[in-house]
C-alpha cells in the first residue's frame, strides 16, 4: 500500500516538502490536511510521510482567520494588508516545534509578551488612555482582543486615539469616556456611568498623571498635582470597587515612579503630616508634589491589595521606566529639555507597557 500511495512521485530534498501539484492547508480548529489539486481530492496525512500534523499556539500579532463563502478558512494580515489561505502557523506545527520558555527583559514590547493571547473575553478601563504609556497600554490590549475604555478628560483627543488603534485592526473594541480626575464629582458621575453599562472589570489601569505643573486648586480646594495623581485615582478604584470583585479574577495597575523614594510625609517632627499633599503656594513645588503623589500611588496599592486579594483582586504599582520620555512633562520647558537629552538611554513607548 506504502509503495502504491508514492509511486510515481518526484523526488524533492525533504521529505517534509509537497510534492508537485500538493498543497498545505488547516482547517479552522488547526488540523493540517492536504489539497492534491492533479487529483482534485484531500487527505489529512502528509503524501510523503504518512504523518499528521496540527498547528501549534496561537496565530501571530496581527493575524485573523476568516471564512469564504465556499465555506474555506483564510488568513488576513492586517499589518500588511493581505490575505492567503496558507496558516501562518504552519511553519511551527505539532511535529517540529520546540517550545521553550521565553525570557523578558527590559527591550521586550508588551506586542510581544502578549503574543498568542486571548483576550476577547476581558474590559479593561484605563485612565489617560489617549496618549503616552495610557495610549500604547491601550491599543496593546485591544490588538488582542479586549474590549477597552479609554477614561479620558478631552473626549476629543481620546477619539483620535481611538481612530489610530483601530487603523491597526478596525475590529477593536475601543470606547471613550469622560473623567476628569481634576472633579470629585466628575469622577463620581463616571462611575455611576460605567456601572450602569453593567458589564463586568478584569482589570483597571490607574494611569492619567500631571507632571512640573504650576501651583493651582481644583473646584474641590485641593493641589492639583496630589488630586489627578492619586487622589482622583482612589476614588475611582473605591467607586469601582465592587465591580472589581465581581469580576475576580480581576486586577487594579498603579503606574507610579521610582520618584517616590525621593520624598516622605513626615514633619520635622516625624509624625504623619497630610498638609503636604496640599501645599500653600508659597511652600509649592512642583516636583516635591509629583513625588508625593507617587508615595501615595505605592502605599495606596500596597493597602489595596492586602484588603482586596481574599477576593480575587490583586494590585500593583509599576514603575514605567526611568525618565520616560511621555507628554506629562510639557508644562516645564527645563524638564522638557532635560527628557529631550536622556530620550536616546531611555525606554521606548513600546516597551514601556510591558
Amino acid at each position: 500500500m506504502a509503495a502504491l500511495k508514492y509511486a510515481g512521485m518526484d523526488d524533492t530534498d525533504s521529505e517534509d516538502e509537497l510534492p508537485p501539484g500538493w498543497e498545505e492547508r488547516s482547517t479552522k480548529d488547526g488540523w493540517v490536511y492536504f489539497a492534491n489539486h492533479d487529483e482534485m481530492k484531500t487527505q489529512w496525512e502528509h503524501p510523503k510521510t504518512g504523518k499528521k500534523k496540527r498547528c501549534a499556539g496561537d496565530l501571530p500579532y496581527g493575524w485573523e482567520q476568516e471564512t469564504d463563502e465556499k465555506g474555506q478558512v483564510f488568513y488576513v494580515d492586517h499589518i500588511n494588508k493581505r490575505t492567503t489561505y496558507f496558516d501562518p502557523r504552519q511553519a511551527f506545527t505539532v511535529e517540529d516545534v520546540v517550545l521553550k520558555p521565553k525570557r523578558y527583559d527590559g527591550n521586550t514590547a508588551a506586542l510581544e509578551i502578549l503574543q498568542g493571547r486571548d483576550l476577547s473575553d476581558k474590559v479593561i478601563l484605563i485612565t489617560g488612555g489617549n496618549s503616552g504609556i495610557g495610549f500604547e497600554t491601550a491599543k496593546t490590549f485591544a490588538l488582542h482582543g479586549a474590549q477597552v475604555i479609554l477614561a479620558c478628560r478631552n473626549l476629543s483627543k481620546a477619539r483620535k486615539a481611538i481612530d489610530l488603534i483601530q487603523q491597526e485592526w478596525h475590529k477593536a473594541r475601543v470606547e471613550a469616556m469622560m473623567c476628569d480626575l481634576a472633579s470629585l464629582r466628575g469622577v463620581r458621575e463616571f462611575t455611576e456611568a460605567f456601572k450602569a453599562k453593567s458589564i463586568p472589570l478584569h482589570v483597571l489601569v490607574c494611569n492619567a498623571a500631571v507632571c512640573t505643573q504650576p501651583w493651582r486648586l481644583t473646584e474641590d480646594g485641593l493641589e492639583s498635582t496630589f488630586q489627578i495623581c492619586h487622589l482622583g485615582h482612589f476614588l475611582l478604584v473605591q467607586g469601582l470597587q465592587e465591580v472589581l470583585r465581581r469580576s475576580a479574577p480581576a486586577r487594579v495597575v498603579v503606574v507610579s515612579s521610582e520618584s517616590h523614594r525621593f520624598t516622605d510625609l513626615v514633619d520635622s517632627c516625624g509624625k504623619v503630616d497630610l498638609e503636604l499633599l496640599s501645599p500653600a503656594r508659597s511652600s509649592y513645588w512642583s516636583m516635591l508634589a509629583y513625588n508625593r503623589a507617587k508615595l501615595c500611588n505605592v502605599l495606596f496599592s500596597a493597602e489595596l491589595h492586602r484588603r482586596l486579594s481574599p477576593h480575587g483582586v490583586s494590585c500593583n504599582a509599576v514603575h514605567p521606566g526611568n525618565m520616560m520620555y511621555t507628554a506629562i512633562h510639557r508644562s516645564w520647558w527645563l524638564m522638557t529639555l532635560l527628557f529631550t537629552l536622556a530620550r536616546p538611554f531611555t525606554k521606548s513607548m513600546v516597551r514601556v507597557v510591558s
